[in-house]
């Protein structure tokens, strides 16, 4: 849902009012409420379990925030908060608004960006797959457990897809899974996962 406000949000306006309620974003100026249901914190949830597991497992230098949000490059007043993120923590360094803010400017301190798809799927198939590649975040996984997408990015018939998007150069390579089909990832080659693994109850 976007709110109609009065005057666009800046970036600072947003952050000083909405940056710790995990409840909104912003896009273009415009305040966000991505109003999550209890099915679609259930697959987060069991996702971020997965992932945990695999950067223990692997003894890398990544975690995952409870909260926190992506500040878009340039002028435009954007400031994503994806639904799992992976952040290299050698990174965040060079973050300038992290000693102070849960936000991060730089793509390269992300490793990792998930959406998990709701009523409003077509910003994450569509603008967040652009915006996600021209930051450089390497890789961003689109779980749309109920089949929600539009057939020209799930295809037909309609079903339970979950895409992986690598970034080659400039642009995501884009491979889709459906249930009971194992999901392979580059951040995390030993990962076993099925998007059956993740679905709710």
């Amino acid at each position: 849902m976007t709110y109609a406000l009065t005057s666009a949000l800046s970036i600072d306006d947003f952050i000083a009012h909405y940056g710790d309620n995990p409840r909104y974003e912003l896009a273009d100026g415009e305040l966000i409420d991505m109003e999550p249901t209890g099915p679609h914190e259930t697959v987060g949830g069991k996702l971020m379990v997965k992932i945990g597991l695999a950067i223990a497992e692997a003894q890398l230098p990544w975690f995952m925030p409870r909260t926190c949000l992506i500040r878009a490059s340039g002028e435009i007043a954007t400031a994503r908060r994806p639904d799992i993120l992976v952040l290299d923590e050698t990174n965040l360094i060079n973050e300038p608004l992290w000693e102070r803010s849960p936000v991060i400017t730089l793509g390269r301190s992300v490793r990792l960006a998930v959406e998990v798809v709701s009523t409003n799927w077509e910003t994450d198939y569509a603008r967040k797959v652009e915006e996600y590649a021209l930051l450089g975040i390497p890789e961003y996984w689109i779980v749309d457990f109920r089949g929600l997408g539009g057939t020209v990015f799930i295809g037909r018939p309609k079903q339970p897809t979950f895409t992986v998007c690598q970034l080659e150069g400039d642009e995501y390579r884009q491979h889709q899974y459906r249930l009971g089909e194992s999901i392979s990832s580059s951040l995390f080659p030993a990962l076993q996962l099925r998007l059956n693994d993740v679905l709710p109850r």
